[in-house]
């Protein structure tokens, strides 16, 4: 199982930087140039990322898989607590996956927060299959 959001979604954040970057390029205002093609690097970087952090999200017969910008973590199943966090947020409901690896007060562990961005899926989605995958070991 794995999870990372769809490949359209790069290509897409490539293109729109590509336009803008071409849009700055034309303007003849500088502080225009400079807020257009700081949007447009914006995109191409955002673009990269979701582009290098593939697939964000795997579950493997070890335990997770969670891809970072620092470099892929494993995370033991022994040791992972997955869980949903449910939040209102400017009128519109958010929810994000939480994966903690703490073992007590004394043991600050790990947490991944991933949201819909991230997986490409409803976070709710997501537990609810791991839940699964763990039930089944």
């Amino acid at each position: 199982m794995r999870w990372s959001p769809p490949v359209v979604l790069p290509v897409v954040l490539a293109a729109g930087g590509l336009l803008l970057g071409a849009l700055a390029a034309t303007l003849e205002e500088a502080p225009g140039r400079v807020l257009i093609g700081a949007a447009a690097l914006l995109l191409v970087l955002l673009a990269v990322r979701e582009a290098v952090l593939r697939p964000r999200l795997a579950a493997t017969d070890d335990g997770l898989e969670v891809a970072t910008l620092g470099g892929r973590r494993l995370l033991p199943w022994a040791a992972v607590r997955v869980r949903v966090r449910t939040a209102r947020r400017w009128g519109t409901t958010v929810r994000t996956l939480e994966l903690d690896t703490a073992t007590g007060p004394d043991d600050e562990g790990l947490l991944v927060v991933l949201g819909r961005w991230d997986l490409g899926a409803d976070p709710v989605d997501v537990a609810w299959a791991l839940e699964r995958r763990t039930d089944g070991r």
